[in-house]
């Protein structure tokens, strides 16, 4: 996912809209963006969502539900396992224990209602608990499909600012976290949404620790995700040479060779193979 756009639950007339743009996925929020009084109509329209049908090509979906425990966790959960959700993005998480509860009423859901699929658990890190034991909720459950950063919640209320000094080194060890578990992390979001070129430099300090992708508040800031969690060019065209040689080279029974001057052996030809497969499964 390298862009997930976010839309309020209690606007369903930004829906359609949503669909239409260039986000690979939606990210439904019946949290932080809907007030008290409007919840429980939100959680009618984003259910009214899930049922709909669908285009088959259609984006990954995802609902951000209220926080394990609080007052609309249950009905969250009730409103929104069915067909058309994919991922349930579960925040406020601190401690490995809260997914597997989470899990465990995915599993009996799914299975009261009959659903094929498996719905995946995407992570907010966004405590210091959180960012402390991330490496433990990371793989805490097999439904995990990411991290996903919040600054918001973890530095407003300790009055750190937010800065790429600040934000380098939480990037940094959610990252090597979620590596831990072998699943991606992504970037949280950037609010002003006039500051295109702050949306860039986060988006691109982000990927440059290895960041899968970013959480997107407007359609105009999805190209800009798309764009630069994308390989570039002269990326791809030398990890198609690495690819290249390391077939040949371990034809051969060799481990280690050099291209253009620059030696590759096991986590770099890994690399290499791992930007060509990302290159072949999106469009620029």
């Amino acid at each position: 996912m390298r862009s997930k756009l976010f839309i309020p639950g209690s606007r369903p007339e930004l829906f359609e809209k949503a669909r239409r743009s260039e986000a690979d996925a939606l990210s439904f929020d019946l949290e932080d963006a809907v007030v008290a009084t409007a919840k429980a109509q939100a959680r009618k329209h984003v259910s009214a969502a899930l049922s709909a049908a669908w285009p088959n090509d259609r984006k990954i979906v995802i609902v951000r539900i209220n926080a394990f425990g609080s007052d609309g966790f249950e009905a969250d959960l009730d409103a929104i396992v069915q067909p058309g959700l994919d991922v349930l993005n579960l925040p406020k998480v601190d401690r490995p224990e809260t997914v597997q509860e989470v899990a465990l009423r995915l599993d009996q859901l799914e299975a009261q209602r009959g659903l094929e699929k498996r719905i995946g658990i995407l992570v907010n890190i966004e405590t210091p608990c959180a960012v402390r034991r991330a490496h433990e909720i990371a793989k805490s459950s097999g439904r995990i499909v990411g991290l996903q950063l919040g600054f918001g919640d973890l530095f407003s209320p300790l009055g750190i600012e937010r800065s790429p000094a600040s934000m380098g080194p939480v990037r940094l060890s959610v990252r090597l976290a979620a590596g831990e578990a072998g699943l991606p992390a992504y970037d949280g979001a950037f609010v002003d949404v006039s500051d295109v070129a702050g949306f860039r430099a986060e988006a691109e300090a982000a990927r440059a620790m290895g960041f899968a992708g970013k959480t997107c508040i407007h359609p105009s800031q999805t190209p800009i995700a798309n764009s630069v969690f994308f390989p570039r060019a002269a990326e791809i065209e030398a990890a198609r040479q690495v690819a290249a040689k390391a077939d040949e080279m371990e034809a051969r029974g060799v481990g280690a060779f050099t291209v253009n001057g620059v030696m590759f052996d096991g986590p770099l030809i890994a690399r290499a193979r791992e930007i060509v497969k990302l290159a072949a499964g999106r469009p620029r």
